[in-house]
Parts: C-alpha cells; sequence; structure tokens
C-alpha cells in the first residue's frame, strides 16, 4: 500500500481504537511496528492478522501476491522484536517465521477463511510466509491504550464486541460444516474473555469493594454474571471442539453468549464507569 494510504489506516485506527472504515472495514487489523533492517528507524504498516490462541497471532506476508516480500517481513528477520497495537492494547512481541506443517496448515485454514488468500498465492511464485506474533510477558497491567480506568474498560468491551461480532458474521455466512479458522477465532475469544473477567474478579472488583463498599451488591451481581457468562464460554468450546461440530449448535451458542454478554457490558459500563472516571 502507498505510505500516503497506510498513513491515512494508521491515523485512524489509533483515533478509534482499532476501528477503520473504508478498505479494511470490518477486517481484522493490527498495526505492526517493525525495525528498519537497513535503517534502524521504526516503521508502522497496518496488516491483517488471524487468531490464534490466547499469546499469539498469525500475520500473512502475502503483499497482495507481489513477486517480492513486503519490507516489514524483511524487518522482521533482521529483527524479531516487533510491537503490535490491537487497538486496545499495545504489547511488544517476539516474530516467529512459520515453516513446514505448521506454515500449511495456518495458510490452508487462511484460505478457508477467505479465498482472496489463495489467489495472492497463485499470483507468485514465491511461498507466502506466514509469521506468529507471540506477545512477551510483561510485569504489571497490560498497556491499554485508554486514558482512564473508565476509558480502558469500555476500550476492552469495545474490542469483544467487534470480535464477537466477527464471529456472529462469520457463522451466518458458514455453510454445512464449521471451518478450522473459525474454531479457533471462537477459542481464541473464549480464551480472551475468560482472561479479561479473572482480572476483573481477583483485581478491579476488589479494588473497587475496598473503596466503595456501598457497591458490593453490584460487584456481587457482576460477580454471578461472570459465572453465568463463563458456563456459556463453556459450552461455546464444547460446540466447536466436538469430533464433528455443527454448525446450527454453534451459531445458537454464539447468540445466547452474545446477549448474556452484552447485557453483562452495558450493566458494568452502566455502574462502573463514572466512579471509575471519577476517580
Amino acid at each position: 500500500m502507498p505510505n500516503d494510504f497506510n498513513q491515512q489506516v494508521i491515523d485512524e485506527f489509533r483515533a478509534n481504537k482499532g476501528r477503520v472504515g473504508g478498505y479494511f472495514e470490518g477486517a481484522r487489523l493490527i498495526l505492526l511496528t517493525t525495525t528498519g533492517a537497513r535503517t534502524g528507524r521504526p516503521h508502522t504498516t497496518p496488516v491483517g492478522y488471524l487468531p490464534d490462541g490466547a499469546d499469539r497471532v498469525l500475520v500473512i506476508a502475502s503483499a497482495g501476491g507481489a513477486p517480492s516480500h513486503p519490507a516489514w517481513f524483511h524487518n522482521l528477520l533482521a529483527n524479531s522484536q516487533v510491537t503490535v497495537e490491537s487497538g486496545a492494547f499495545t504489547y511488544e512481541a517476539q516474530a516467529v517465521v512459520l515453516d513446514g506443517e505448521e506454515r500449511d496448515e495456518a495458510f490452508a485454514r487462511a484460505v478457508e477463511a477467505d479465498p482472496g488468500w489463495a489467489e495472492y498465492q497463485e499470483k507468485t511464485r514465491r511461498v507466502i510466509p506466514v509469521v506468529a506474533l507471540y506477545e512477551i510477558a510483561q510485569d504489571g497491567p497490560p498497556n491499554i491504550n485508554a486514558s482512564s480506568m473508565g476509558e480502558a474498560i469500555k476500550v476492552v468491551h469495545d474490542a469483544f464486541r467487534r470480535e464477537l461480532a466477527l464471529i456472529r458474521e462469520e457463522m451466518a455466512k458458514g455453510g454445512a460444516t464449521l471451518g478450522a479458522q473459525l474454531r479457533v477465532n471462537c477459542l481464541t475469544f473464549c480464551a480472551g474473555l475468560h482472561n479479561h473477567h479473572t482480572g476483573e474478579d481477583v483485581a478491579l472488583f476488589p479494588f473497587l469493594a475496598d473503596r466503595h463498599p456501598e457497591f458490593a451488591p453490584t460487584l456481587a451481581r457482576l460477580g454471578e454474571e461472570h459465572e453465568r457468562i463463563a458456563a456459556l464460554v463453556e459450552d461455546l468450546r464444547h460446540a466447536v471442539t466436538a469430533d464433528h461440530p455443527d454448525p446450527a449448535t454453534a451459531r445458537g451458542e454464539v447468540e445466547r453468549l452474545t446477549a448474556e454478554l452484552e447485557a453483562h457490558l452495558t450493566y458494568e459500563e452502566e455502574q462502573l464507569l463514572p466512579i471509575l472516571d471519577a476517580a
């Protein structure tokens, strides 16, 4: 993509916490910052990604089927530590180029989810690389792209809403089988939601209970809702990991989870954002 187009996407992505329109609207997108192999300067590029579990995402160096690898791929070959902006979070990651069966399996999942990847491969003689970006663990809380605790909660909630909307759309477009990448998307979402609610249970809610004892009934309700949502998450996990997963069953579980989760997120925002922003 031309640099001026990329910069427009980068600016919009950062301003809207990961939401963009135009060419990338509705796509899973991250901003990937690499270190220039020749210049040593940081270079930021919008790239599509595939969810792939709780600790990594996958990016594909397609360059639209161009004969040469994109510049960001050459950069990470020279320096494998990169910065990832997901919209909600910014974190350091280690880039690992997949090879052999692992690369082929990941690329096949991508093609199953979007045949455009196969069209890119057909346009070029090079084998299009697949790169795993592993988040580097850090001490302390995650780096959320927000200026207050209240905004941080809203940013994370909206990220879950966007991902769940994408999964619902993918479910609706699915046929008689449940694609491998769609199953991975569901499982990654479930893991992320579990981690978020666990963090609230062990850190945020005790923090608020200590400083705002009058909110005990609200926090108790939120904790109970976490338990109900955890049960729905487990039902969805079972639906997508069955030996022969049934798309209709999976869609039903996604809809049940969506209804319960949206009600929970809305209530939590109504109750907690005012006191968090005031703090």
